[in-house]
């Protein structure tokens, strides 16, 4: 199992970091456009190997896409980080292009591989990867609901005072601060609704908290978070290479799911060995049917934007 990361930035370089450490796949190649940059990732975290327990072998590469071929997964983490003060939806002009060729690189050494967008605004980025890859759409996969709905599980636990491992719950439609959907009529502690447990302000709180997780971050570091973004790769990459059958919310191009056509948006899906196995349709309640279709909306019109 080879798995190239494209972007050995902070985001990056922890998804390389959790899928070596998890010690599922034999190797890891990291291409950057920086020279020197992706070899000297590869090289300090090679440097833990023996500290960390971990055999799998993790290269660097100054945008030699030869060194990617046979690459079961790829993960596109590359593009410009958001900055404080701007959205998601501001980076497309910018990222469209580093995304298209990142693309057409990969598909030319490794055409039978899964591609994982990371980059923002990344339902759009999702999309342009379908419209301009010539892959089915089973094999590429936005990760932004699997991120979003680490952050709904921690704020849940965080309002409940609960340990994170008593909650559950997912994160739906667009991965931007206005378009996601915590659907917090499905959020279970231990199986029982969360709505047991919280009062109407605090359940607002969460929703409102989730939504603005991401932007949280960048104001308090100056840049994009990449921890769990890195772990939230991790875990879909290593549903892939291990044929888990996972059900992780992820942004898929719908085809009639959920009354959507032609756009991606994040959907509950079982993912295994050969990328996206299922989609998932839950029942969502009048209000999030709404929500969602609005999500859509916001998200076609950027799509709008696309030149390919």
């Amino acid at each position: 199992m080879k798995v190239t990361v494209v972007g050995a930035g902070a985001v990056g370089a922890s998804c390389a970091e959790y899928i070596a450490m998890k010690n599922f796949c034999s190797e890891v190649v990291l291409v950057d456009i920086k020279e020197g940059f992706a070899e000297g990732k590869a090289m300090d975290l090679m440097q833990t190997a023996s500290l960390n327990g971990f055999d799998t072998k993790i290269t660097g590469t100054t945008g030699d896409y030869s060194k990617t071929a046979g690459s079961h997964v790829a993960v596109i983490t590359s593009g410009i980080p958001r900055k404080p003060g701007m959205t998601r939806e501001e980076l497309i002009g910018i990222n469209a292009g580093i995304v298209k060729d990142v693309t057409a690189n990969l598909v030319k050494h490794s055409p039978e591989v899964i591609i994982i967008v990371v980059s923002n605004p990344m339902d759009t980025m999702a999309y342009l990867v379908h419209k301009t890859s010539g892959l089915p759409k089973h094999k590429i996969i936005g990760m932004g609901g699997a991120l979003d709905s680490a952050r709904f599980k921690y704020r849940l636990a965080e309002a409940l005072g609960s340990p994170i491992s008593d909650v559950d719950g997912m994160v739906i439609a667009a991965h931007s601060d206005t378009g996601m959907l915590p659907l917090l009529s499905k959020a279970t502690r231990n199986g029982v609704p969360v709505t047991e447990f919280l009062s109407a302000d605090k359940q607002n709180y969460v929703v409102e908290e989730t939504k603005v997780g991401g932007a949280t971050l960048t104001k308090l570091l100056g840049t994009s978070a990449w921890y769990a973004p890195g772990a939230a790769v991790s875990v879909m990459v290593q549903a892939i290479a291990c044929d888990q059958k996972k059900m992780i919310p992820c942004s898929l191009m719908l085809d009639g799911e959920y009354g959507q056509s032609d756009i991606c948006l994040g959907v509950p899906a079982i993912i295994g060995k050969n990328g996206v196995e299922q989609i998932v349709t839950v029942t969502l309640t009048e209000n999030e049917k709404a929500k969602f279709a609005e999500a859509a909306n916001a998200v076609r019109e950027i799509n709008g934007d696309l030149k390919y």
